[in-house]
């Protein structure tokens, strides 16, 4: 498994280095591949950027791995399915000017009750449309050459059993899972059980840590934040947290995943700190 950084770490870094130069510093501090989430230095999809983005990998020799987006297909775009797989797949678009592999997409955020209603709330009940909205997206991404993945984040769709659902009832060989082993922690899981669930599904990978605390407790302060069960995490470099990131990637292996790990920083320290130390677990424990 080869090593990655997504442009997520760099945090305030990117504003300050500007995008070309969160790939030069990813090449310096020794990574093979980037990843890439949308954002400001997008300049609305701009090809000009795609192809100056592209240019600077290559040069960098690094492997442009993934790309980021947010998708909402019970409410995005005001709740209308076909402009939302539009839009999105204008960002497949995007991905393909980037020279990705593959890109990850939201799916949503939940469903809302009508009327003080206590029924129809459930995952089950946003599936079909859910996987509408993924297989027309990754039939058209396919023949632009781009893979496409849903990722367990958000709350609604966090769960392995809810992602694992979502992934079969897509059905399509151009999707799957983008599997980040601390996320399953906001849904109250255990990452270990969870990985090994999500493993077969593996199309790229997360590599991020989490600080812990039951909910027991008060908030801790600042820069922690509450998971679905109201459970307290903040999040943490690579090996410093609660996460068994060694026996997740063991995990992985084992199911025969052998592609690109991203480590994701979301801590409190100093960006370019956590990389570079989060990097240096991702190389110890990736055997």
């Amino acid at each position: 498994m080869k090593n990655c950084v997504s442009s997520y770490s760099f945090g305030g870094y990117v504003d300050r280095l500007g995008i070309l130069g969160v790939i030069d510093k990813a090449a310096e501090l020794g990574f093979e591949g980037i990843e890439f989430v949308e954002g400001g230095w997008t300049n609305g999809q701009d090809p000009e950027v795609a192809r100056a983005v592209r240019e600077r990998v290559k040069a960098k020799g690094l492997t442009a791995v993934s790309y980021c987006v947010g998708a909402d297909f019970m409410y995005g775009c005001g709740g209308d399915l076909d402009k939302e797989v539009d839009r999105v797949k204008a960002q497949a678009d995007f991905a393909a000017a980037l020279g990705v592999l593959n890109m990850r997409h939201d799916v949503a955020y939940g469903i809302r009750s009508v009327d003080g209603k206590k029924a129809g709330l459930g995952y089950d009940n946003a599936l079909p449309r859910l996987a509408e909205g993924c297989r027309r997206v990754t039939e058209y991404a396919e023949t632009l050459g781009v893979g496409t993945m849903t990722e367990n984040h958000g709350y609604f769709s966090q769960d392995a059993a809810r992602v694992e659902k979502l992934i079969n009832t897509v059905d399509h060989r151009n999707f799957g899972a983008l599997i980040d082993i601390g996320n399953f922690m906001c849904a109250d899981e255990d990452p270990v059980k969870s990985v090994s669930i999500m493993a077969p599904y593996a199309k790229h990978v997360h590599c991020k840590d989490f600080h812990y605390k039951p909910g027991s407790e008060d908030c801790p302060g600042p820069g922690w934040f509450p998971t679905r069960a109201q459970n307290w995490l903040r999040g943490a470099i690579l090996g410093h947290g609660t996460v068994q990131v060694g026996q997740c990637l063991r995990i992985l292996k084992a199911a025969g995943y052998d592609g690109f790990l991203s480590l994701e920083f979301e801590g409190v320290e100093d960006n370019l700190l956590g990389i570079e130390w989060g990097l240096n677990c991702l190389k110890r424990l990736n055997k």
